[in-house]
């Protein structure tokens, strides 16, 4: 997949770039700065010749169409400041059988529509907002994609799943946990069900309330984030009341790879949870925490005093000793 950005308006940022990736391992920048290739994954390619070509012909293309966007959509608007056209572009590999080819647009953050270009049905879905297109610019569009866009995308994907085929199809098992969280003022019990350390990304993490699954509105959280080894996480929260602690209901957590037969439940309790024995042993920490203070305190003040006592014998045992030994020096 390809990420391009056209920007208007002043930004510390170039004001065209593309971020190349194969899933979610990036692969190459590019930007009007200088118009080449930068490598992330690799320092060097000996397609580099070959792959200038390509991205200057691809790229520069997008970089016309999103001009052209950006022009179309802010006369409409007539606003000064910034703005921000993408295009989120690319291919796919199904069983090393070539997929279709895809593209989204978005002006603002918003969506302006998308098109696909089947290569086994050489056929066209256009549904760009944007694009209303007579009959000789689809057949222009068309023998584009099916002899550039396409036959580019695929050998791109095919030479770099290549390279990095044990980065990018590696599988790590995630350690999945339930953590609870006491909330203050009487809010009831948090329960998180976490998910670290997993790689692909492509997993479902679900909440069941006696063998359902919880309403999306009352769970919170659910983002995949990266950790910094490489693999994601997950983590999705639900709030329990006190009330609903009382009446005993069964929470369990579900985890499912995507693609692969890998299920794994985790179960928590409310039976071994009582709120009441929560608050009573916070009440029971409180108070030996008191009392250890206090006996510290009280220990303190003792040895002050007996050093303080220890100090006046010693004062007074030197003043006894000064006139029993007067006669002597006369």
């Amino acid at each position: 997949m390809a990420l391009a950005t056209y920007i208007v308006g002043q930004t510390p940022f170039p004001e065209f770039s593309v971020v190349l990736k194969l899933d979610d391992v990036q692969i190459l920048y590019y930007d009007s700065t200088t118009w080449k290739p930068v490598y992330r994954s690799h320092s060097e390619s000996k397609y580099y010749d070959e792959e200038l070509s390509d991205a200057d012909t691809v790229f520069h293309v997008i970089y016309d169409d999103l001009k052209y966007l950006e022009s179309h959509y802010n006369a409409h608007l007539n606003k000064t400041g910034v703005h921000v056209t993408q295009r989120l572009a690319g291919c796919e590999l199904n069983n090393d059988k070539p997929g279709p080819l895809h593209f989204w647009d978005a002006f603002n953050g918003q969506s302006i529509g998308e098109f696909t270009f089947d290569m086994e049905k050489k056929e066209i879905q256009n549904k760009l907002l944007w694009a209303a297109w007579d009959k000789a610019t689809q057949l222009q569009v068309k023998f584009l994609h099916q002899n550039v866009f396409h036959p580019v995308c695929i050998k791109t994907l095919q030479r770099y799943l290549n390279m990095e085929k044990n980065n990018v199809m590696r599988k790590v098992k995630p350690r999945v946990r339930i953590l609870r969280k006491m909330l203050p003022d009487s809010q009831g019990l948090q329960i998180s069900c976490l998910a670290t350390g997993f790689y692909s990304r492509h997993i479902n993490l679900t909440i069941f309330k006696d063998g359902q699954p919880v309403d999306d509105e009352q769970i919170t959280g659910g983002e995949i984030l990266p950790n910094g080894d490489g693999t994601y996480q997950m983590r999705k929260s639900l709030v329990i009341s006190e009330e609903e602690l009382r009446e005993e209901h069964k929470y369990n957590c579900t985890m499912k790879r995507l693609n692969l037969d890998n299920k794994l439940d985790i179960t928590f309790d409310v039976d071994e949870f009582d709120p009441g024995s929560f608050s009573l042993s916070v009440v029971i920490s409180v108070l030996v925490f008191m009392c250890v203070a206090l006996i510290i305190t009280a220990l303190i003040i003792w040895r002050k005093r007996r050093a303080a006592e220890q100090g006046s014998e010693t004062s007074q045992s030197d003043y006894s000793l000064t006139p029993s030994s007067a006669p002597d020096e006369k």
